[in-house]
C-alpha cells in the first residue's frame, strides 16, 4: 500500500507497507514516489528486500522500519537513509553522496568502493568493512562505527575516513580486527581503544594526531551522537590511534614487471 498525504507540498510523506513485495517491485514503487516528489517515504515491513534506495539522486528522507537485504543504497548520490534495525551486507556499495544511519549492526563489506557520502552504524559491523574506499578532490568518504569490526578494516583503502569508537567493548578489551588496513594506500583510520601490533596490516603505520584530526573526530563523533545519543565528550577523551598507509602501491611490483622481467619476456616472445 502506497499512501501520498492529500496536500501535495514539498513535504509530501508516502508510507510503503513492503510485506510481501519483491525487491524489484519495491524499489519500482521507491522510485516512482520519488520522482512524484516524495521528500519522506516511510517503509514498513522490509524483511530482506534488497537494492533499497539504489541510484537515487534526490535529497529524499527515507525510513527503513525492519532489516532490509544487500547493498542498501548501492551507487546512491543523495539520498539519507535511516534504518530502524539491523542491516545486512553491502551497505553503501559505491555511494556518491548522501547518508546512511543504521540503528543497530550492519554486516561485511560495509562502504564497498564508496566514493564519497557517510556511513554511521551505531553497534558493530562485519568483514572488510571500507574495502577500496576512495575520495577524490572534495569527494571523500566516511564510514562510523559505534562498536568493533571484524578482520581486514580497510583493506586496500585507498582514500576517505574510518572511525572505529569501541563503545561495544568491554574494559580492556581490544579491538576484534585483524590485518587492519592491508594493501592500504590511502586516507586515514582512526581506532578508539587498543589494538595489538599483530592485527595490524604491514602496510599501515601509527602517526600522531593534529589539529586536523581532533577537529574532525570532534565533528563525526558529535554527529554519531546526535544520531544514537551518548556522551560525545567521553567519548572523544579516548584514546584514539592514528592508522595512514605506509606505501602509495604496495603491491606494485606484484602488477609491474621489472625493467629485466620485461625484457626477459619480449625475448622469449621473439624466439617464440
Amino acid at each position: 500500500m502506497v499512501r501520498v498525504n492529500e496536500h501535495k507540498t514539498s513535504t509530501a510523506v508516502v508510507r510503503m507497507d513492503a510485506a510481501g513485495l519483491h525487491y524489484k517491485e519495491l524499489n519500482a514503487r521507491l522510485r516512482n514516489a520519488v520522482a512524484a516528489g516524495a521528500q519522506r517515504i516511510e517503509l514498513v515491513n522490509i524483511h530482506g528486500q534488497r537494492y533499497i534506495g539504489t541510484d537515487l539522486d534526490s535529497a529524499v528522507d527515507i525510513h527503513i522500519h525492519g532489516t532490509p537485504g544487500n547493498d542498501l543504497g548501492a551507487f546512491m548520490d543523495g539520498p539519507r537513509i535511516t534504518v530502524h534495525a539491523h542491516a545486512q551486507d553491502g551497505c553503501g556499495n559505491t555511494m556518491n553522496q548522501g547518508e546512511i544511519v543504521i540503528h543497530g549492526h550492519a554486516g561485511d563489506i560495509l562502504g564497498l568502493s564508496a566514493r564519497g557520502g557517510r556511513i554511521f552504524v551505531r553497534d558493530n559491523v562485519g568483514y572488510r568493512t571500507g574495502i577500496h574506499m576512495k575520495q577524490y578532490q572534495d569527494a571523500r568518504p566516511v564510514v562510523v562505527v559505534g562498536g568493533t569490526a571484524q578482520d581486514f578494516l580497510g583493506e586496500y583503502m585507498a582514500g576517505g575516513v574510518l572511525v572505529l569508537l569501541g563503545l561495544t567493548l568491554g574494559a580492556g578489551e581490544t579491538h576484534r580486527s585483524r590485518f587492519i588496513g592491508t594493501g592500504m594506500h590511502g586516507g586515514v583510520i582512526y581506532l578508539r581503544g587498543s589494538v595489538e601490533s599483530h592485527q595490524l596490516g604491514k602496510e599501515v603505520g601509527v602517526a600522531e594526531m593534529g589539529a586536523e584530526d581532533t577537529a574532525l573526530l570532534s565533528e563525526l563523533v558529535g554527529q554519531y551522537v546526535a544520531y544514537f545519543g551518548g556522551d560525545a565528550d567521553a567519548i572523544l577523551s579516548g584514546p584514539f590511534i592514528k592508522l595512514v598507509p605506509l606505501y602509495l602501491r604496495p603491491y606494485g611490483n606484484l602488477y609491474a614487471p621489472t625493467h629485466r622481467g620485461a625484457q626477459g619476456v619480449v625475448r622469449r616472445m621473439g624466439r617464440g
